[in-house]
Protein backbone atom coordinates (compact mmCIF):
# COMPACT_ATOMS: atom_id res chain seq x y z
CA UNK A 1 0.00 0.00 0.00
CA UNK A 2 1.44 3.36 -1.00
CA UNK A 3 2.07 5.90 1.74
CA UNK A 4 0.97 9.44 0.92
CA UNK A 5 3.79 11.96 0.89
CA UNK A 6 3.08 15.20 2.72
CA UNK A 7 4.03 18.75 1.92
CA UNK A 8 3.91 21.62 4.37
CA UNK A 9 3.62 25.35 3.77
CA UNK A 10 3.72 27.56 6.87
CA UNK A 11 4.36 31.18 7.70
CA UNK A 12 7.60 32.01 9.51
CA UNK A 13 6.23 34.80 11.64
CA UNK A 14 3.58 35.85 14.13
CA UNK A 15 0.17 36.06 12.51
CA UNK A 16 -3.44 36.09 13.64
CA UNK A 17 -4.62 33.53 12.78
CA UNK A 18 -1.49 31.38 12.25
CA UNK A 19 -0.99 30.33 8.64
CA UNK A 20 -0.06 26.70 7.97
CA UNK A 21 -1.18 24.04 5.52
CA UNK A 22 -0.36 20.32 5.40
CA UNK A 23 -1.32 18.57 2.18
CA UNK A 24 -0.76 15.37 0.22
CA UNK A 25 2.13 16.03 -2.12
CA UNK A 26 3.44 13.45 -4.53
CA UNK A 27 3.70 15.48 -7.74
CA UNK A 28 4.50 14.08 -11.15
CA UNK A 29 6.48 17.26 -11.86
CA UNK A 30 7.70 20.46 -10.23
CA UNK A 31 8.74 23.37 -12.43
CA UNK A 32 11.77 25.30 -11.17
CA UNK A 33 13.62 28.07 -12.99
CA UNK A 34 17.11 29.43 -12.27
CA UNK A 35 18.78 32.11 -14.41
CA UNK A 36 21.69 34.54 -14.26
CA UNK A 37 22.73 37.63 -16.20
CA UNK A 38 26.34 37.52 -17.35
CA UNK A 39 28.11 40.89 -17.53
CA UNK A 40 30.78 41.16 -20.22
CA UNK A 41 32.73 43.96 -21.83
CA UNK A 42 31.38 46.33 -24.46
CA UNK A 43 34.49 46.44 -26.59
CA UNK A 44 34.51 44.52 -29.89
CA UNK A 45 35.89 41.06 -29.39
CA UNK A 46 34.93 40.64 -25.74
CA UNK A 47 31.17 41.06 -25.75
CA UNK A 48 30.72 37.33 -25.23
CA UNK A 49 33.51 37.04 -22.64
CA UNK A 50 37.21 37.72 -22.24
CA UNK A 51 39.96 35.40 -23.48
CA UNK A 52 41.28 32.64 -21.25
CA UNK A 53 43.68 29.73 -21.58
CA UNK A 54 44.02 27.98 -18.21
CA UNK A 55 41.51 27.18 -15.46
CA UNK A 56 43.15 29.87 -13.30
CA UNK A 57 42.07 32.52 -15.80
CA UNK A 58 38.35 31.69 -15.94
CA UNK A 59 37.43 34.11 -13.15
CA UNK A 60 38.14 37.04 -15.50
CA UNK A 61 36.11 35.78 -18.47
CA UNK A 62 33.07 37.77 -17.30
CA UNK A 63 33.05 41.13 -15.53
CA UNK A 64 30.35 39.97 -13.18
CA UNK A 65 27.21 37.92 -12.75
CA UNK A 66 23.77 38.83 -11.44
CA UNK A 67 21.61 36.05 -10.04
CA UNK A 68 17.88 36.28 -10.68
CA UNK A 69 15.41 35.11 -8.06
CA UNK A 70 14.57 31.43 -8.41
CA UNK A 71 10.94 30.66 -9.03
CA UNK A 72 8.97 27.46 -9.13
CA UNK A 73 5.41 26.31 -9.46
CA UNK A 74 3.54 23.28 -8.17
CA UNK A 75 0.04 21.87 -8.44
CA UNK A 76 -1.60 20.36 -5.39
CA UNK A 77 -4.94 18.64 -4.82
CA UNK A 78 -7.08 19.50 -1.80
CA UNK A 79 -9.61 16.77 -1.12
CA UNK A 80 -11.82 16.38 1.96
CA UNK A 81 -13.36 13.05 0.89
CA UNK A 82 -11.42 10.93 3.42
CA UNK A 83 -12.22 13.30 6.28
CA UNK A 84 -15.89 13.34 5.31
CA UNK A 85 -15.95 9.53 5.20
CA UNK A 86 -14.52 9.49 8.74
CA UNK A 87 -17.33 11.74 9.95
CA UNK A 88 -15.30 14.92 10.38
CA UNK A 89 -17.93 17.64 11.04
CA UNK A 90 -15.69 20.47 9.78
CA UNK A 91 -15.05 18.73 6.47
CA UNK A 92 -18.72 17.80 6.15
CA UNK A 93 -19.79 21.44 6.45
CA UNK A 94 -16.90 23.39 4.94
CA UNK A 95 -15.08 20.92 2.66
CA UNK A 96 -11.68 22.33 1.68
CA UNK A 97 -12.68 25.99 1.97
CA UNK A 98 -10.52 26.50 5.11
CA UNK A 99 -7.45 25.27 3.21
CA UNK A 100 -8.24 27.43 0.19
CA UNK A 101 -8.66 30.52 2.37
CA UNK A 102 -5.37 29.74 4.14
CA UNK A 103 -3.56 29.82 0.80
CA UNK A 104 -5.32 33.04 -0.16
CA UNK A 105 -4.25 34.59 3.16
CA UNK A 106 -0.66 33.53 2.51
CA UNK A 107 -0.52 35.45 -0.76
CA UNK A 108 -2.26 38.63 0.43
CA UNK A 109 -0.35 41.62 1.95
CA UNK A 110 0.03 41.83 5.72
CA UNK A 111 0.11 44.79 8.09
CA UNK A 112 2.15 44.69 11.27
CA UNK A 113 0.36 45.51 14.49
CA UNK A 114 1.30 45.64 18.19
CA UNK A 115 4.13 43.35 19.36
CA UNK A 116 4.98 42.51 15.75
CA UNK A 117 1.83 40.47 15.17
CA UNK A 118 0.70 40.50 11.54
CA UNK A 119 -2.84 40.49 10.17
CA UNK A 120 -4.32 40.81 6.71
CA UNK A 121 -3.80 44.39 5.63
CA UNK A 122 -7.29 44.47 4.11
CA UNK A 123 -8.82 44.01 7.58
CA UNK A 124 -7.59 47.48 8.55
CA UNK A 125 -6.73 46.42 12.10
CA UNK A 126 -4.52 48.98 13.80
CA UNK A 127 -6.50 52.06 12.89
CA UNK A 128 -4.22 53.45 10.19
CA UNK A 129 -5.73 54.42 6.89
CA UNK A 130 -4.94 52.15 3.95
CA UNK A 131 -2.29 54.43 2.39
CA UNK A 132 -0.54 54.79 5.78
CA UNK A 133 -0.19 51.08 6.51
CA UNK A 134 3.14 49.43 5.79
CA UNK A 135 2.31 46.28 3.88
CA UNK A 136 4.57 43.24 3.84
CA UNK A 137 4.55 39.81 2.24
CA UNK A 138 4.35 36.61 4.25
CA UNK A 139 7.65 34.76 4.59
CA UNK A 140 6.73 31.11 4.12
CA UNK A 141 8.61 27.85 4.53
CA UNK A 142 7.87 25.21 1.91
CA UNK A 143 8.86 21.75 3.11
CA UNK A 144 8.72 18.48 1.17
CA UNK A 145 11.04 15.50 1.14
CA UNK A 146 14.52 16.75 2.08
CA UNK A 147 13.71 20.29 0.92
CA UNK A 148 13.07 23.14 3.36
CA UNK A 149 12.96 26.40 1.43
CA UNK A 150 11.93 29.97 2.38
CA UNK A 151 9.61 31.47 -0.23
CA UNK A 152 7.15 34.20 -1.10
CA UNK A 153 3.87 32.89 -2.45
CA UNK A 154 3.39 35.01 -5.57
CA UNK A 155 0.33 33.41 -7.14
CA UNK A 156 -2.59 31.13 -6.29
CA UNK A 157 -5.17 29.82 -8.71
CA UNK A 158 -7.91 27.33 -7.96
CA UNK A 159 -10.15 25.00 -9.90
CA UNK A 160 -13.01 23.68 -7.80
CA UNK A 161 -13.97 20.18 -8.92
CA UNK A 162 -16.62 18.86 -6.50
CA UNK A 163 -19.02 20.68 -4.19
CA UNK A 164 -21.20 20.02 -1.17
CA UNK A 165 -24.94 20.79 -1.35
CA UNK A 166 -24.18 24.25 0.06
CA UNK A 167 -21.81 24.81 -2.92
CA UNK A 168 -18.72 24.72 -0.72
CA UNK A 169 -15.92 22.84 -2.56
CA UNK A 170 -14.67 19.59 -1.09
CA UNK A 171 -12.17 18.96 -3.88
CA UNK A 172 -10.06 21.63 -5.56
CA UNK A 173 -6.96 21.72 -7.73
CA UNK A 174 -4.59 24.51 -6.64
CA UNK A 175 -1.72 25.96 -8.68
CA UNK A 176 0.92 27.73 -6.59
CA UNK A 177 3.69 30.03 -7.82
CA UNK A 178 6.56 30.85 -5.48
CA UNK A 179 9.72 32.94 -5.39
CA UNK A 180 12.64 31.59 -3.38
CA UNK A 181 14.08 33.91 -0.71
CA UNK A 182 17.87 33.68 -0.91
CA UNK A 183 18.90 36.29 1.63
CA UNK A 184 21.09 35.55 4.66
CA UNK A 185 18.80 33.25 6.66
CA UNK A 186 19.16 29.81 8.29
CA UNK A 187 16.91 28.04 5.78
CA UNK A 188 18.82 29.24 2.71
CA UNK A 189 22.14 28.41 4.39
CA UNK A 190 20.94 24.89 5.20
CA UNK A 191 19.69 24.43 1.64
CA UNK A 192 23.03 25.56 0.16
CA UNK A 193 24.86 23.15 2.47
CA UNK A 194 22.52 20.37 1.29
CA UNK A 195 23.08 21.40 -2.36
CA UNK A 196 26.86 21.32 -1.90
CA UNK A 197 26.68 17.91 -0.22
CA UNK A 198 24.56 16.49 -3.06
CA UNK A 199 27.01 17.92 -5.62
CA UNK A 200 29.91 16.26 -3.78
CA UNK A 201 27.94 13.01 -3.67
CA UNK A 202 27.44 13.20 -7.43
CA UNK A 203 31.20 13.65 -7.93
CA UNK A 204 32.03 10.84 -5.49
CA UNK A 205 29.77 8.40 -7.30
CA UNK A 206 31.39 9.05 -10.67
CA UNK A 207 29.11 11.79 -12.02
Amino acid sequence: MAVATKGVLFEYGLSIPPLALVFDFNPQSISRSRSVTIKSGDAPGNRTGYDFLTPLETSRVAQGVELAAEGFSVDILLDATDQMDKGDPIAAQFGVQPQIDTLRSMVEPKAQGPLGVQTLSSLGIGGARAFERQETASVLIFAWGIQLIPVFLTGVSQKEALHLPNLTPYRAEMSLSMQVIESNNPFTLADKVRQTAMTALNAATGF
